[in-house]
């Protein structure tokens, strides 16, 4: 993982002259004024000569110049040590040494951009050190508490086996302002924080994140995911408001915690595939109207202006496969899990492709890429609006229910209009009274010993029309042992199958207890 920088503990210069202990010396900045927000590590009193040879940098020297007066060379040699030395700064405290700035060394200071400050009225500099120092303490304490508090609630998540979302939620607790992943290709992966600050942030994300300078710049703090060597993306804070230090310490042990949870989720979903899945959860259930979550589709990384949307769902797939397919295609979509055993993808195309045409050419490359010939996508009508997507994918998994245990030999893909009894079925499946209907009807058969062995025999024979031949061919057997399989169903029902009525009636019934059984 790439860190952005280490957490800065010190003040700037700008923020120890706007302290009340020092504005008792009326301090003056005489030069490199527009170097104030370089950092300051320590606060030095030194009246040696050559005080260069003692700093390690950061340093802002307090002095009055003692040993300097009359020594012009010695006073621009002195500035030229401080600036090798990288002070931060230097304070001069007027007074008998020199009663007014020394010209010579403010050139050099202004020359080197070596922040120098004089003090009018003398002042204790015993005050100021310890007021700074103290001060720089306490930040670094807080740095730390900070440090190791994000870590222990971000590692005490990620060790009970928590979602990526309850990560992003704790650091978008502890940063206060919405939280974003991106990949390297700024698709946004998973968000975090209050919904109006994070749709308000989605809505203008294509423009901000490929643009640098609103990256990394006031509030807008980004740390890189990665590890091995390999970026793969990135956490950004948008619009932190504490100050730029504890942001970038934020957003760091945010990442250290990312790219941990990565390591260990193993099997997991990947990211990409946990975003599509959320948005299309939230399209399908409807609680989420439908154009609050353009944002987030948009940022996702899916082309909303002036599209048709295909909502599609497959059944016995995996998300990888259908993923795999489209970009075979070369057909922008989100694929993901959005109910036990059935994959939705949501494609995208341009007003002027045909969708039929391209929704069967998806199907006949899934059965192709999966080997499998009975493959089956069911696809609800293509939607021109975003406002009609939700009701489209609810349609394409009704009809994928529907053809759940349909016999072999459907075409590659099924609509509503294709689904007929069978989709009816599926619909009232969960009323009380098909189910009473489906149990009083095939009752006799349920309870029988040999019920497992029976109702593929009586599924297939009603699926092909009661046609002897072909079901006996399906299941292996002579038209005998069928005939005898049969006269078994039809004792244990009570009726007659050559007739049309009682056949269409446990047809029916046997439909609602497949459906209610998710057969």
């Amino acid at each position: 993982m790439t860190i952005t920088t280490p957490f800065d503990h010190s003040l700037s210069i700008r923020q120890i002259l706007a302290l009340d202990r020092i504005a008792a010396g009326d301090p003056e900045v005489v030069a490199a004024a527009n170097h104030l927000d370089r950092p300051v590590r320590w606060v030095h009193v030194a009246e040696a000569a050559d005080v260069g040879v003692m700093l390690t940098g950061g340093e802002m020297i307090l002095t009055t110049g003692v040993l300097l007066a009359g020594d012009v060379r010695s006073q621009t040699e002195y500035i030229r040590s401080l600036h090798r030395a990288e002070a931060a700064a230097l304070v001069l405290g007027l007074g008998r040494a020199f009663p007014a700035p020394p010209e010579d060394m403010r050139r050099e200071a202004e020359r080197h951009g070596l922040p120098m400050v004089v003090l009018h009225r003398p002042f204790p500099f015993a005050e100021l050190t310890e007021e700074v120092q103290s001060r720089l303490v306490r930040r670094k304490y807080a740095a730390v508490s900070l440090s190791e508090g994000i870590r222990t609630a971000l590692t005490g998540l990620i060790t009970a086996g928590a979602p990526l979302q309850s990560l992003l939620d704790e650091i978008a607790a502890h940063s206060a302002c919405p939280v974003v992943v991106t990949n390297l290709a700024h698709r946004v992966l998973a968000t975090a924080g209050e919904r109006p600050a994070v749709d308000d942030v989605l809505r203008d994300w294509d423009r901000i994140a490929r643009q640098p300078g609103e990256i990394d710049g006031e509030g807008w703090l980004r740390a890189d995911l990665g590890g091995r060597g390999e970026r793969w993306g990135s956490v950004v804070l948008c619009g932190y408001r504490g100050d730029n230090a504890s942001g970038r310490l934020l957003a760091d042990r945010a990442a250290e915690a990312l790219v941990l949870h990565r390591m260990l989720s193993g099997s997991a979903p990947s990211w990409e595939e946990q975003s599509a899945r959320c948005l299309l959860a939230d399209l399908l259930s409807g609680v989420v109207p439908a154009r609050q979550l353009l944002p987030r589709a948009r940022a996702a990384g899916l082309p909303v202006n002036r599209r048709t949307f295909v909502p599609l769902v497959v059944r016995a797939a995996e998300p990888a496969q259908l993923d795999r397919v489209l970009r075979v295609l070369g057909l922008p979509g989100l694929v993901a899990e959005v109910a036990e055993g059935a994959v939705a993808v949501l494609l995208s195309l341009a007003r002027d492709q045909a969708a039929d045409a391209l929704t069967d050419r998806f199907a006949s490359r899934l059965r192709a890429e999966t080997g499998e010939g009975d493959a089956v996508v069911a696809a609800g009508p293509a939607r021109p609006g975003w406002e009609d997507v939700p009701a489209g994918l609810r349609e394409a998994l009704h009809v994928a229910e529907a053809v759940a245990g349909a016999p072999p030999g459907l075409p590659a893909v099924v609509r509503l209009g294709d689904v007929r009894l069978r989709g009816l079925v599926r619909l009232l499946r969960d009323d009380p009274r098909v189910q009473s209907f489906a149990e009083r009807e095939l009752d006799g058969l349920l309870r029988a010993e040999d019920t497992e062995a029976l109702l593929p025999v009586l599924r297939t024979y009603l699926a092909t029309g009661r046609n002897k031949s072909r079901t006996a061919h399906l299941h292996h057997m002579s038209r005998p042992a069928l005939y005898r399989r049969l006269e078994t169903i039809e004792a244990l029902l009570g009726m007659d199958l050559d007739d049309f009525e009682q056949a269409a009636s446990v047809h029916i019934a046997l439909l609602a207890h497949d459906a209610q059984r998710g057969t």
